[in-house]
């Protein structure tokens, strides 16, 4: 038995090289394409997800915005994607590493804000001072709001880190009481396996749903800069 619970969390080394791009490629290899596919209905759903997707994201932004539907649309598969493929078996989940999710976050973050101050220069300054403040608030607000605003890719890259992370660490547990109560209460286990596999369901939804949180919120910074 592992006992070290943050083993999984560590970069896979093959020959002392890490592998983590390897890992952060397979995803986009599964999606299947028309050249490989044609007529088929995994490609015909996969499209109308797609769509449905896309139409979700972008159905509030304007024609600047909607320039990003391509960007944020493979945003949300590649997390899902990854996410699904760290809920396998001796399997290694990029998303769970914080610098992964950082190098994510802030150039999207960057690009929105820069798009903001290129379209909208007013309008994004006048984000960081709230109409009718006080004179003497005005340094300290100002000050709050661009606090505010750079903590944004941070918070965007700790939500998802600590939602995959912990999901991760409570299957663990879980799993590792189950064999231990194997050879001790033969009923204590069966009901503990049966709170890890819905939790293990719970967990598959949680890695859709934290990739579709992600992506939303880099389309409502989006929506507010364009």
């Amino acid at each position: 038995m592992n006992q070290n619970l943050f083993a999984p969390f560590m970069t896979p080394m093959l020959l002392g090289i890490p592998v983590t791009l390897l890992v952060i490629m397979l995803p986009a290899m599964l999606l299947p394409t028309p050249n490989q596919l044609i007529n088929n209905r995994m490609i015909s759903v996969q499209q109308w997800m797609i769509k449905l997707l896309t139409k979700q994201l972008m159905s509030t932004h304007n024609t600047k915005g909607q320039t990003w539907s391509l960007m944020l649309t493979s945003l949300f598969l590649f997390i899902a994607l990854t996410n699904l493929l760290g809920m396998l078996p001796h399997s290694f989940t990029p998303t769970t590493q914080l610098s992964m999710n950082l190098g994510m976050a802030i150039p999207l973050w960057a690009g929105t804000v820069f798009a903001g101050f290129r379209n909208k220069t007013k309008m994004s300054l006048a984000h960081l001072l709230p109409q009718g403040t006080p004179t003497f608030l005005i340094p300290m607000l100002v000050m709050i709001e661009t606090i505010s605003l750079f903590i944004q890719p941070m918070a965007l890259a700790v939500r998802l880190t600590a939602n995959i992370t912990a999901g991760h660490l409570l299957l663990h547990l879980i799993g590792s009481t189950v064999l231990a109560l194997t050879n001790i209460n033969l009923l204590a286990a069966s009901i503990t396996f049966i709170i890890l596999t819905l939790l293990t369901i719970l967990e598959f939804a949680v890695a859709l749903i934290q990739a579709y949180v992600f992506t939303l919120l880099v389309s409502l910074y989006l929506q507010d800069n364009t």
